[in-house]
């Protein structure tokens, strides 16, 4: 049986970046399909033959209204003139619409036009097309000042400044991996709705300024429900590197010495231990919503980084002498390497007890 293969708009977006990795644990591979400037109507066309799924995520949502308008129909002509001309077009079209959709704006009408285009052309090829109105989304490595308000309260909070609030509001939260596991039909709408939560504003704001009270101390903030988690690991995406590693004060006497590796505020956890020998690695793999901490308590080793779909490695040279605990953040490749010459132990904690049914630890090389 050929590999399954799905094709995507706006591959390199905020929104791209998550349904990537959650195609990424599928082992299903991804084609991008260019629209607007770079976009080629032969290269689509053949990108689009054999696909069995694709997904328009590309869109236009800030600018002039003209800008809107027009940017959002060009997008969706262009994708449904592929369709239409594919010999072999893929047999689900699914479109990343919005709950603003029938607020009567500008960006409103112009994604409910572009909903009415593609499946204009899903229908004349016989293919399902999935209409997913999404809400406000949030998620790791949202653009501050552009994507969302939750973005923009992790950069600013991240970087020690205090965000203000003009008008208050009541919103509808929906985690970007949610979002994706639906676009990519791992899951229902049905499903979906249950992790959808509505906040103003405000509560936003402090619960985000909770969460970075207590890991700017290098605690746990309380994580048992799955939007404070998303909301956390959403946070983390905004202090790495640059509050990596996380110092831990290391107590010495002639007994030997005491550190202490994690502090929780709430939620499950689990907690494990392991041996590696020198040259030897562990982990080249990445969570999409688990936390996990690693502290080296002897020895001496490398933690290695890599943010899926980059190139960039970040390293971190760590020992049991200096103690420090280095957080994973998720959709990050990762691994630890002895790098000495005696067995290195290393404690690790994260926020779940391991389930083999959802592992949630999808192998990927830093």
């Amino acid at each position: 049986m050929p590999k399954q293969q799905v094709a995507l708009t706006g591959a390199n977006g905020f929104l791209g970046f998550h349904v990537r990795a959650a195609l990424r644990e599928l082992r299903i591979d991804t084609r991008e399909v260019a629209v607007g400037a770079g976009h080629s109507p032969s290269a689509a066309v053949d990108t689009l033959n054999g696909a069995s799924r694709l997904i328009h995520l590309a869109g236009v949502n800030r600018g002039t209204d003209e800008e809107v308008r027009d940017g959002n129909q060009r997008f969706a002509s262009q994708i449904a003139d592929a369709i239409l001309q594919a010999d072999r077009p893929p047999s689900t079209i699914v479109f990343a619409n919005s709950t603003q959709s029938t607020n009567g704006s500008v960006y409103g009408n112009s994604k409910e036009t572009a909903a009415a285009t593609l499946r204009r052309a899903a229908e004349s090829v016989g293919a399902d097309f999935q209409d997913v109105r999404l809400p406000n989304l949030f998620g790791e490595h949202g653009r501050p000042f552009y994507n969302a308000v939750t973005a923009t309260f992790c950069h600013l909070l991240a970087n020690g400044e205090q965000p203000s609030i003009e008008r208050d509001s009541e919103l509808t939260l929906m985690h970007a991996q949610d979002a994706a596991d639906l676009l990519i039909g791992s899951t229902s709408a049905e499903e979906c709705v249950k992790v959808q939560v509505r906040e103003t504003v405000t509560g936003l704001l402090r619960r985000l300024t909770g969460i970075a009270a207590t890991y700017g101390r290098g605690e746990i903030p309380d994580v048992s429900e799955p939007f404070d988690r998303n909301l956390f690991n959403t946070y983390r995406s905004h202090t790495f590197p640059q509050q990596t590693p996380i110092q831990l004060a290391r107590h010495a006497d002639s007994r030997g010495s005491f550190f202490e590796t994690v502090r929780s505020h709430g939620g499950c956890g689990q907690s494990s231990f392991s041996t590696t020998e020198p040259g030897i690695s562990r982990g080249d793999h990445f969570h999409r919503r688990k936390i996990e901490r690693f502290t080296v308590l002897a020895g001496a080793a490398t933690i290695s980084l890599r943010r899926l779909f980059t190139d960039r490695v970040y390293e971190f040279d760590v020992t049991g002498d200096a103690p420090v605990a280095i957080d994973m953040p998720t959709m990050w490749a990762h691994k630890i390497t002895n790098t000495g010459s005696d067995t290195l132990y290393t404690a690790f904690w994260a926020n779940e007890i391991f389930n083999p049914e959802v592992p949630d630890t999808i192998a990927e090389s830093v």
